[in-house]
């Protein structure tokens, strides 16, 4: 009776593996030895060694694979394999000769030899199946009755990808045999579940560190736009998964992804190469097997596409039969991340003792020599090539085969065998009462068990060619990377050049080191090639993502106006910075106050003019004080208001120039003091006009409360009002100089600020008061008899004095920036001038130019006719 048991194996292998399945007989315990009976279609091994201790290795010897007919009831028809791997063909050599030495070694091991059986996978999971049942069960018991008798395997090397190994690694669970995967394919991140795969083990890092590495080169040579294509496995869907997760956050973008078929399709694959011609991505991200990638690269020549930078994943970045030089114009420049090289002294003579006379009955040896010189080494092989001639030599020229000048894959091949046999060493010192199962037995050294020998697998570390190898407690090995450029060589053909190193071991940041100088890059070139959907944005512009479409597809925007761009988003200058006319840097604001430019000095010379007019006439006047109208006029009062202008005039000097904690407060003061000291004069002027023409009625004596003290008095009472206004306004909130940046905020206006605004409107509302009770007072007076009425003028002054500052108010409230300043110094010259030439052009007039009129009685209206 035949027990029937069926696997959880990835993919749609279901047929197929049931078809496989279906006559297998298992037995297993975790206590007793596992026998696994193949009944029908046995797999014959490439390579045996017996030993006390038996290990398997499943390596892909082949890499083209023909289908099986899927209709096939009970017994399967062969899968045929294609397409010889030499460099396969080494790592199953170095597996031998780790044995080899290691059986040799007396000081490990000792009294005990291991042994091997070496199964070819074709690089299929299928196959690889048959492989590990092969391996499990023994060599050939075709037509065996039952499973009896224990098998010696204790742990499995292999397999070469990660969705053969996920097959392999099903099939030993329920025997919990450790597997230690070792191979280029195998890096796959599931891996690293303990519940799913508990008895999984590897050398190769785990494919995390190598996602994170090619998203980190992305970034350092700033490719934001990329394409991605993967194999139809584990292998390609995790990584691809991982590298997505790792671009999250980056400026990196994936152009499109794209899988190449497990049975490879050639129309397929055509497909494929139509989207990476017509993409803007220049660089392509390929996680994917030797054995696929050969097929694809093949058509990929025929379409003649170039200028791509290929990113490889360690799985065939080192894979040799990519060298020839006819690969060059479209692989060359390819980059990626290789396993991590090592050091194997033996290795090279052992690979040249290889050949058809030592080993005459071995089918592999015999494809080895058909695929290095074209040629069958004995009469009995089925190929067509002609015969060997039997002085042929594996030579240096075979580096598909004998390149051992930096051994990667075969390295971890090697590491592998010895991380299994010092774990049996150590089971094997085990001493009795110390050890680690239960009641602290040790293993039995004639009895081992998988699963005991799985417990110092996990354990195990030791230095091998000046490495440590050990296993955390994922099974992974210490994530290490060389980075690999492929140069075009002295003979044309590819040589694999080592340009940098990722070490995940290293804090975060500087896992990465990278000789950009010694690379070449696709094309032959030494520039870093441009991969972007849309080219940065120039200095002054911004991103402006496209509806609907990845980050990475945008349009350049001109920043506004203050702010300037990092290529990506417009920042606003600091507050004293505006930006320049292309938007590129932030500049100091341009400060601006009433300088000396040219309204300035206009201005200037306004005020210098009106202040030398006003001394002029105050020495005419003074000059002539003897005459009638300098007399009639109130010689005094005329001095004051001549003294008050000039004061002025020479005020208005004050609002140009920078603004400083001085000038600001004598500004609106001296301004407001001089001009209530101009008003009150005028105002004392005016009253006693009325009051000299009110003398002359009967009754009337007014002129005896108007005399000359009583004029200075009022003058000075009129002004000490304005003193002390001021005087509040410097002690509770005096003005200041200031930084205006909100009226124009390009520019830095300096003006003062008033302080009080209140106490500002104050001042000029005093002022203002007494210039409308002059009016109203010169108004009524301008009727009263006499050539020379000064209640005229002075009328006319003042209302030609409160036409200036009633339209001042609202362009003062409304002037930007440094005219603010310019038109209160405006309306200060303007008032000045009015006054000045309406009550003293007349008089001088009649000085200088009529002196016949200058007379008491001419000015009484007396004279005779």
């Amino acid at each position: 009776m035949h027990l029937f048991t069926l696997l959880p194996l990835p993919y749609s292998l279901g047929v197929l593996t049931l078809a496989y399945i279906q006559n297998f007989c298992f037995t297993s315990s975790t206590t007793s030895p596992v026998k696994v009976c193949i009944l029908q279609n046995s797999f014959q091994p490439g390579f045996v060694a017996e030993g006390d201790y038996i290990i398997g290795g499943i390596f892909p010897l082949h890499y083209n694979q023909e289908m099986p007919d899927l209709n096939c009831t009970y017994k399967p028809p062969p899968v045929k394999c294609n397409g010889f791997d030499p460099r396969a063909f080494r790592w199953a050599q170095t597996m031998r000769l780790a044995v080899e030495e290691i059986n040799e070694n007396p000081e490990l091991l000792p009294n005990h030899t291991l042994g091997y059986k070496i199964f070819d996978s074709c690089a299929y999971p299928l196959t690889g199946q048959r492989a590990a049942i092969a391996v499990l069960n023994g060599i050939n018991e075709d037509g065996a009755p039952m499973c009896s008798g224990a098998s010696p395997l204790l742990a499995i090397i292999g397999e070469s990808g990660s969705a053969q190994s996920i097959v392999v690694s099903r099939i030993l669970q329920p025997f919990q045999i450790p597997m230690v995967i070792i191979s280029y394919f195998s890096s796959c991140a599931c891996f690293t579940d303990r519940i799913q795969y508990p008895t999984f083990f590897r050398v190769i890092p785990n494919d995390d560190y190598q996602v994170k590495a090619i998203a980190q080169l992305l970034v350092r040579f700033n490719w934001t736009w990329v394409g991605v294509v993967r194999g139809d496995h584990e292998y390609g869907r995790f990584a691809v998964q991982g590298l997505l997760r790792e671009l999250q956050g980056t400026k990196v973008c994936v152009a499109y992804q794209e899988m190449i078929p497990l049975l490879y399709n050639q129309q397929r694959a055509l497909e494929i190469m139509q989207v990476m011609r017509n993409s803007l991505a220049r660089v392509v991200v390929v996680f994917s097997a030797e054995g696929e990638m050969t097929p694809f690269l093949r058509d990929y020549m025929t379409q003649n596409i170039t200028g791509i930078q290929w990113v490889a994943s360690e799985a065939w970045v080192t894979a040799s039969v990519f060298t020839r030089k006819e690969y060059y114009p479209y692989l060359g420049g390819t980059i990626g991340f290789g396993i991590r090289t090592g050091y194997i002294s033996r290795l090279s003579k052992y690979l040249e003792r290889v050949n058809p006379q030592r080993y005459p009955n071995n089918p592999l040896v015999q494809e080895l020599w058909e695929a290095l010189y074209g040629c069958r080494p004995s009469l009995s092989s089925a190929s067509q090539l002609p015969l060997c001639s039997g002085q042929e030599s594996v030579l240096e020229q075979h580096s598909a085969y004998l390149n051992t000048s930096s051994p990667r894959v075969a390295y971890n091949t090697y590491k592998a065998v010895y991380a299994i046999a010092h774990s049996l060493h150590n089971l094997l010192m085990c001493q009795p009462g110390n050890g680690p199962f239960e009641n602290k037995s040790c293993a039995q050294s004639d009895n081992v068990l998988p699963w005991q020998l799985q417990y110092y697998l996990q354990e195990v570390k030791f230095i091998i060619a000046g490495d440590e190898v050990n296993f955390d407690l994922k099974g992974d090995s210490v994530p290490y990377y060389d980075i690999i450029n492929w140069q075009r060589g002295t003979s044309g053909n590819i040589e694999f050049v080592s340009v940098g190193l990722f070490d995940g071991t290293k804090p975060a940041g500087e896992e990465l080191v990278i000789q950009e100088d010694m690379i070449m890059w696709a094309g032959h070139q030494s520039e870093v090639p441009v991969s972007v959907c849309s080219a940065s944005c120039l200095p002054g512009f911004r991103k402006a993502v496209r509806h609907g479409e990845p980050v990475c597809c945008f349009d350049c925007v001109p920043c506004d106006s203050g702010k300037i761009s990092n290529q990506i988003n417009c920042t606003f200058c600091p507050e004293d910075f505006w930006s320049n006319k292309d938007r590129t840097i932030c500049i100091p604001k341009k400060v601006e106050f009433l300088a000396y430019d040219s309204l300035g000095i206009a201005l200037t010379v306004i005020s210098v003019v009106g202040a030398c007019l006003t001394i002029a006439v105050f020495a005419v006047f003074f000059y002539h004080r003897k005459t009638a109208i300098v007399r009639v006029n109130n010689s005094e009062l005329s001095f004051f208001t001549l003294f008050a202008l000039t004061l002025c005039f020479l005020c208005s000097l004050v609002f140009i120039g920078e603004p400083t904690f001085w000038s600001c407060m004598l500004r609106h003061t001296a301004f407001s003091i001089t001009f209530s000291l101009c008003i009150s004069c005028i105002l004392g002027k005016t009253l006693v006009v009325l009051a000299a023409f009110s003398a002359t009625r009967p009754g009337k004596n007014i002129m005896k409360w108007l005399g000359p003290k009583q004029q200075r008095a009022i003058i000075f009472s009129c002004t000490m009002v304005q003193v002390v206004i001021c005087a509040a306004w410097l002690i509770h909130a005096r003005p200041y100089p200031t930084r205006n940046t909100k009226y124009e905020r390009s520019k830095i206006i300096l003006e003062c600020s008033v302080g009080s605004s209140l106490a500002f409107w104050c001042v000029l509302g005093y002022i203002g008061l007494q210039a409308c009770l002059c009016f109203v007072l010169a108004f009524l007076a301008r009727k009263l008899p006499g050539n020379f009425n000064e209640a005229k003028f002075i009328t006319f002054s003042m209302l030609i004095f409160c036409a200036v500052w009633l339209a001042f108010i609202p362009a003062y409230i409304s002037s930007p920036g440094n005219y603010t300043d310019a038109v209160e110094s405006f309306a200060i010259l303007a008032s000045s001038f009015g006054l000045l030439f309406c009550l003293f052009a007349p008089k001088c007039y009649i000085i200088l130019l009529k002196p016949e009129k200058n007379t008491k009685q001419h000015l009484m209206g007396k004279e005779k006719k």
